[in-house]
């Protein structure tokens, strides 16, 4: 897939930021495919989630309207991706791809074990 315009990944992110569902919904792709990787230690989803509203949802689940948590783009694999901290300890990334000007794929990493390169000094 073709690299992700940073400033769809801003959208995201400010989307997230205001939770806003319909917005957020408006970015994905209608075929878009969620994984989630929580390792078995954290709540995450275990299938993919299909579709834009469940993608949507399950976005806004894991990544907004969480109280003492910062949301910041940043270079996930080379690309533009999220970053979910609470007082510098990663909580979730998370990578994207495009399809034209929608996100086709995420993938959002919840595993603290995956996490610990992503923590920030408080």
């Amino acid at each position: 897939m073709p690299p992700v315009p940073d400033d769809l990944v801003r959208r995201l992110a400010d989307t997230c930021a205001r939770g806003d569902l319909d917005a957020l919904e408006a970015l994905l792709h209608a075929t878009v495919v969620a994984h989630c990787d929580g390792g078995g230690q954290v709540l995450a989803a275990v299938q993919p989630v299909h579709g834009a509203a469940g993608v949507a949802r399950l976005i806004l689940a894991l990544l907004a309207e969480r109280p003492g948590t910062e949301l910041t783009v940043e270079s996930v694999n080379g690309r533009a991706g999220l970053a979910l901290r609470q007082n510098g300890t990663a909580v979730a990334v998370m990578a994207v791809a495009a399809a034209a000007t929608r996100i086709a794929a995420v993938w959002i990493v919840l595993n603290p074990a995956k996490l610990h390169r992503w923590h920030r000094p408080g």
